[in-house]
């Protein structure tokens, strides 16, 4: 048998912990001296203790791991637990590093509010194309909300066109409109050129997208996650060249690689002249 000080030792883990388990009932000395109350552990119990530990740091709390262990599971259970574990800690990662670069960009749209002169925008008219598009709905504009709906339709909307024989006549073209109330959210439209007639497509909507008369657009490059920069960058030229914006842009893929950082796309605002401010009473 060990001590209490031997057993910590062996076992990685505090004295103070042992005492904790032993109160609690989760992990009991295999003898206590009834005259000293020194408490002595046994070689077998670093098992008990090695899933009480691989528990914790996933997460159980201790009543759930007391609950664990009276079901005795194997070694190959408490493996499945850690792959699942796993797979939950690299979705919050995924998540928090999805969350820290939204962080960055709104930074980096606060640091480029002070810039007076924005460059690259052009104002020009949008002609009718038709279009083979996909809808869905998502919860805001947002990148986060936009990204997990707009990719999947357009996966789909690309496996659709092939099994109709179809290539797109043009780059890609995502538009966006709201949701009628009381529903909220956004309609997302994941849309591509065609040389095809209504109905040509199994479960794909082909119809003409309406010729914009006036739109200022700018160019974007890299990820759209990462659009928010350029996009509030266009916002601060439309109402500083006297327009004001019609609805939601359109996104235009000039470029796509399987590298998000090449891509290359054509924001377009329809715009048209805001209206003459008229003079407040004094």
């Amino acid at each position: 048998m060990f001590s209490i000080g031997e057993f910590a030792r062996h076992g990685r883990i505090s004295v103070r912990m042992l005492r904790h388990y032993d109160a609690i009932g989760l992990l009991q000395p295999a003898h206590v001296d009834p005259a000293s109350g020194y408490r002595f552990y046994q070689a077998g119990q670093l098992s008990d203790l090695n899933r009480i530990i691989a528990l914790k740091e996933l997460g159980f709390t201790l009543q759930q791991v007391q609950e664990i262990l009276a079901e005795r599971l194997t070694a190959a259970e408490l493996r499945g637990m850690l792959r699942l574990r796993r797979a939950e800690i690299n979705a919050q990662i995924e998540a928090e590093t999805a969350r820290l670069a939204r962080v960055e960009a709104r930074l980096a749209t606060i640091e480029d509010e002070g810039r007076a002169a924005i460059e690259g925008v052009v104002t020009k008219r949008i002609a009718p194309v038709r279009v083979a598009e996909l809808a869905g709905v998502a919860a805001s504009f947002q990148p986060e909300d936009i990204t997990p709906v707009i990719q999947p339709l357009y996966r789909d909307l690309w496996v659709r066109l092939a099994e109709a024989d179809l290539s797109p006549a043009g780059p890609a073209v995502a538009y966006y409109e709201d949701c009628e109330p009381p529903a909220g959210g956004v309609i997302v439209h994941a849309a591509c050129p065609v040389s095809a007639g209504p109905g040509a497509i199994d479960g794909v909507n082909v119809l003409e997208l309406p010729e914009v008369p006036q739109a200022a657009t700018i160019i974007h490059h890299g990820s759209m996650d990462d659009v928010l920069v350029t996009g509030q960058a266009l916002a601060r030229w439309t109402d500083a060249n006297g327009f004001s914006s019609v609805g939601y842009l359109r996104e235009v893929t000039i470029e796509w690689s399987p590298d998000v950082e090449q891509w290359v796309t054509e924001l377009q605002q329809p715009v048209r002249p805001a209206p003459a401010k008229t003079a407040q009473p004094t």
